[in-house]
């Protein structure tokens, strides 16, 4: 074997893993479960607000639920929840009322909860304690690697629910 070729097959090597690290194209077909319990009884009635998820660049849905624990801390708990795998994706709590596209939650701002636990099922966020509600609005999932907004949750209180309601 020629060094030429060698070189080419080495660089050809290189190239196919570096594609496949940034890409991840597995996680396009292997769903990551998570089934948490929620972390305290008490905690379900002290919800402070919840949304239903939209789809954003992908097919997302379920609940998004802030609820306060006895100790004072915040928990967001998503239920029923369903998105696409992908690398690198994250929870995101955004400073608006929506995000429907990516630019919302790039301009608007955010934190940045943590990599999502797993595309399907109940998996629970402990929220920083700088995690001001009246701010920070929508929940989104988040692709880092690409920019990308699978979906949000708007996030609206119980008073703001029935107020949409009448």
């Amino acid at each position: 074997m020629s060094n030429r070729l060698k070189v080419a097959l080495l660089v050809l090597i290189v190239a196919g893993v570096g594609a496949w690290y940034a890409f991840r194209p597995e996680r396009l077909v292997v769903d990551q479960r998570v089934n948490e319990q929620f972390p305290t009884a008490s905690a379900a009635s002290n919800k402070l607000a919840s949304g239903q998820f939209h789809n954003g660049a992908h097919e997302t849905r379920g609940t998004a639920t802030v609820f306060q624990l006895a100790d004072g801390k915040k928990t967001l708990r998503l239920t029923d929840f369903a998105t696409s795998n992908g690398p690198d994706v994250h929870v995101y709590l955004v400073a608006a009322d929506d995000a429907t596209d990516n630019d919302t939650v790039t301009k608007a701002g955010f934190i940045d909860i943590g990599s999502l636990k797993g595309n399907i099922g109940d998996q629970n966020y402990d929220l920083p304690a700088n995690a001001d509600l009246t701010k920070y609005r929508a929940v989104a999932i988040w692709c880092k690697r690409f920019s990308v907004n699978f979906g949000t949750a708007p996030l609206m209180t119980d008073s703001m629910q029935s107020m949409n309601m009448q």
